[in-house]
């Protein structure tokens, strides 16, 4: 029978319950174990899809197509599985779909309500992803935190859920923050205590708790916790701020954390095997060679805005014993060509990545040609390798205004144009070419080196694509056309062989990366730039 886990929060958010469930994950894995997460997210929008990454960070794509919340992105990497559409739920998706059942009349003229019709909705969602990954743990995390008001349905579903299954069948972990005062030297356990109060008030005990905090937690303290949130004594977890979060799964592994829970699961232990992951977090502890490398972007004041690039330039890292040196480089401060010169002057490499609409794209036109004049290694992403066509095109072939149609709809060359598909397309939630889709490498190039093959399938999040009526001619001038769909009609990867490395694709590749497993495209874009690194010191540069 598989066993229920769930992970909810207090006194402040952003506590990184993402992190903890996913490196409880990561330590069940280590023992045998099979693994599933959901996040439940209590906003009203049906999915993140349609969400200011300012707010809200960066969208995660699945294979299947779903846009969810960036924290699957964390369970994916920490467990190295691939989740779907049933790993994110919101309230909006909950409730459109409670009232698109009230319109055909499937309550049978009942009053719809909270409870039970919500709650009954969100345990279904529970039980459906249940059957479909069929798993030894299914572990479920609430979004935001306890006393939200829009948070309060999930928490019943949740108490609700937990007497279904029975004793021993489902615990609730509760994650909260002991705040350290420096004036009088304490760490502070009383808001963990409201926030236990405030859980209970609901009908939830939380059979372990969770301590976020920036100093060690005293045995005074973890005793006065279990005493007065009514949890054993160790079942107070510490989960210190840690320099890399792939050090977490460590941490709480040196306190038995996967062993408690299994515990309180009525579940026999097994013995755990984290060697590799103990090498992956001595690499990262001891670098050999730091690595600069620029992320040229519009969101760059939001780092969440493109957490899953910065992991999978971290985990290319990781396997060159290197620590990546981030420089967030504004992309309407590359305007002025003489100024984006001066702040690319010092990178090993530069990134590329993905987004919408016109502003800062002059200033990402003039960071590739920097990219493409001086050999810098250069990877560009989704609007990114849109972006190197456009450069290309309008700097080597001569199209001189070439452009897409998303920024300029009566461009002179558009040889960026919106996919055929697209052009009858309605609203903007769930609409766009969304998930996996195959492409076909030719041999030979740089990309089929990378990778190894000739078929790879990759995650894709975008309306526009390389217009085919100036392929030819742009190929003609050398940017090599390397991958395409199996029909051929769309371009998904280019490169330049004279280069280093400079390749750009229309798919996401940082949303198959692994800490222990680099995408090919990252690891090729850090092995160049590492080469400019070695370069560099041999000539004392």
């Amino acid at each position: 029978m598989t066993k229920f886990i769930f992970i909810t929060g207090g006194v402040v958010s952003s506590l990184g319950k993402g992190i903890i469930g996913a490196s409880l994950g990561k330590l069940l894995r280590s023992k045998g174990f099979t693994v599933a997460i959901q996040k439940f997210d209590p906003y009203i929008n049906v999915d993140p899809g349609t969400m200011s990454p300012f707010q809200h960070g960066e969208v995660f794509v699945t294979d299947d197509g779903a846009e969810t919340d960036l924290d699957l992105g964390h369970y994916e990497r920490f467990i190295d599985a691939n989740f779907s559409q049933l790993s994110n739920v919101t309230s909006g998706s909950v409730y459109q779909t409670v009232i698109a059942k009230e319109r055909r009349g499937d309550y049978l003229g009942a009053t719809v309500q909270t409870i039970p019709h919500i709650t009954n909705e969100i345990k279904s969602r529970i039980i459906k992803a249940q059957k479909h990954f069929d798993t030894d743990f299914h572990i479920i995390e609430i979004g935001g935190t306890i006393g939200d008001i829009e948070g309060l349905p999930f928490i019943e579903a949740i108490r609700q859920f937990k007497t279904e299954v029975g004793f021993g069948n489902a615990i609730n972990i509760h994650c909260t923050l002991l705040p350290y005062l420096p004036t009088s030297g304490e760490l502070k356990t009383k808001p963990s205590q409201h926030s236990v109060n405030v859980l209970r008030s609901y009908g939830l005990q939380p059979e372990i708790l969770v301590c976020r905090t920036s100093k060690p937690i005293p045995k005074t303290e973890k005793e006065k916790l279990a005493l007065f949130c009514s949890v054993s004594k160790d079942a107070v977890i510490e989960c210190r701020d840690m320099k890399s979060i792939y050090e977490v799964p460590l941490a709480l592994d040196e306190q038995n954390f996967a062993e408690v829970v299994l515990h309180r699961l009525q579940t026999q232990d097994k013995k755990s095997n984290l060697k590799s992951w103990e090498q992956l977090v001595d690499k990262i502890r001891n670098p050999k060679h730091i690595i600069k490398i620029g992320i040229a972007g519009k969101y760059t004041k939001l780092s969440d805005a493109y957490i899953s690039v910065v992991e999978s330039l971290k985990h290319a890292g990781f396997k060159d014993e290197s620590k990546i040196d981030i420089k967030w480089i504004n992309s309407e401060e590359c305007t002025d060509y003489d100024k984006c010169k001066e702040l690319m002057k010092d990178l090993h490499g530069l990134v590329v990545p993905g987004g919408f609409g016109v502003r800062g794209i002059e200033g990402k036109l003039n960071a590739i040609r920097y990219a493409r004049e001086n050999n810098l290694p250069f990877l560009g992403i989704c609007l990114g390798m849109q972006c190197a066509v456009i450069e290309y095109a309008r700097n080597v072939v001569g199209l001189k205004d070439a452009n897409s149609k998303e920024f300029d709809e009566g461009a002179t060359y558009p040889v960026i144009d919106l996919m055929t598909e697209q052009k009858s397309v309605k609203g903007y939630g769930g609409t766009m070419r969304l998930g996996a889709y195959d492409c076909i490498i030719k041999k030979g190039t740089v990309a089929n080196k990378a990778y190894g093959e000739t078929k790879i399938s990759e995650r894709h999040r975008h309306r526009y694509e390389v217009n085919n009526e100036y392929l030819e001619k742009i190929q003609d001038k050398g940017l090599v056309f390397s991958g395409m769909s199996p029909d051929g009609m769309l371009a998904e990867m280019v490169e330049l062989p004279e280069n280093d490395w400079f390749v750009a694709a229309q798919f996401h590749p940082e949303f198959k990366s692994r800490p222990e497993r680099p995408h090919p495209l990252f690891q090729g874009l850090i092995d160049a730039a590492l080469n400019k690194v070695k370069q560099e010191s041999k000539t004392g540069k």
